[in-house]
């Protein structure tokens, strides 16, 4: 089958023929209809992530699916051949920029039937991210502040309508270009980044969701209130990230110290600091699915290329010059 590859760090993504995807007995294999593009795609062809996510060679990207169930495993009992299904494969099993791919059926859900299969294909990582991060890490609770950076993109955009969701106020940075876009998503306030200061605006903010990292991961902690809390998803990664990834004692020696500034920081200031690698989960998708079909969760698409383009997308996508989500249609 078709595939869209690297063959080594660095190197260029490029189309190759692959091995068919094998279907073990808890597998579900699916044809792909359409695959999200996202930041981590560019920093794993970079080898941002290799001491981390080690790949053997070559490796086929991609890291959203939606599509439709061609078969499945024996020990399936969910899904079956015909239905709509989206994804975030895992770690162990991504490879969406592809004509097929097997995915354990833990971490698959049926597709939101109110939305195309381009607009769901654009969803699962930066949904869950957006989950993980508000629910799971941070149980945003209905009153509390909340500062998400980076509205306009794929991650910020699904994350300021679920803090809405959950009764948040939010807050945003944006470019100016895209203050009304953000505030249609439900920001309460807009700050423009190139123009105004975000640290010197706000103050008493009960969770920070970072996508940027470096000065402004450290300005995002002068805005939290005591006992607040920044979840950065570019890093530096800190010291249960390297725990829960079963990392050697060098490679967590080497994390802790790569985060211990920012976490010294947090520390003085009362708040704390976590790093968010999000994981895959079949059952949060389902409670995606379900915020999605009220008209809770809108996804945002903002170009959709063809198959043979995504080379072309990739780079479109590491230049910053989409906003909202980028999506291969692949059929």
């Amino acid at each position: 089958m078709k595939a869209f590859v690297i063959s080594e760090y660095k190197g260029p993504l490029h189309l190759a023929e692959v091995t068919e995807p094998s279907v073990g007995e808890h597998d579900v294999l699916v044809r792909v209809q359409a695959a999200g593009l996202n930041q981590l795609d560019e920093k794993i062809r970079l080898g941002e992530f290799k001491q981390i996510l080690p790949y053997k060679m070559p490796l086929t990207l991609g890291h959203d699916v939606a599509g439709t169930v061609i078969r499945v495993g024996e020990k399936v009992s969910e899904f079956k051949a015909g239905d709509e299904v989206y994804s975030r494969p895992g770690k162990k099993h991504i490879g969406t920029f592809a004509e097929r791919i097997a995915i354990p059926d833990s971490e698959l859900a049926p597709k939101p039937t109110s939305i195309s299969m381009d607009e769901a294909g654009s969803l699962p990582l930066v949904a869950l991210t957006a989950w993980q991060a508000l629910v799971e890490r941070g149980a945003v609770k209905p009153g509390q502040k909340v500062l998400i950076h980076a509205g306009a993109g794929g991650v910020g955009g699904v994350a300021i309508q679920l803090a809405k969701h959950l009764g948040a106020s939010v807050a945003t940075t944006a470019s100016a270009a895209n203050a009304e876009f953000v505030r249609g998503l439900g920001a309460d306030t807009v700050i423009d980044y190139r123009s105004e200061d975000f640290e010197q605006m706000l103050s008493g903010y009960d969770l920070v969701l970072d996508s940027l990292g470096g000065e402004n991961l450290e300005k995002s902690l002068r805005v939290l209130r005591p006992g607040g809390k920044a979840i950065g998803i570019s890093g530096p990664p800190d010291p249960a990230f390297a725990r829960g990834a079963g990392l050697n004692p060098v490679l967590r020696l080497a994390i802790a110290a790569l985060s211990s500034k920012i976490r010294k920081q947090a520390k003085k200031l009362g708040v704390t600091y976590e790093f968010l690698f999000m994981h895959a989960s079949g059952e949060q998708l389902r409670q995606i699915t379900e915020l999605v079909d009220a008209g809770t969760l809108r996804p945002i698409v903002g170009e959709v290329f063809s198959f043979d383009e995504t080379p072309h997308a990739l780079q479109m996508l590491a230049a910053g010059s989409i906003r909202g989500k980028a999506v291969i249609h692949t059929s």
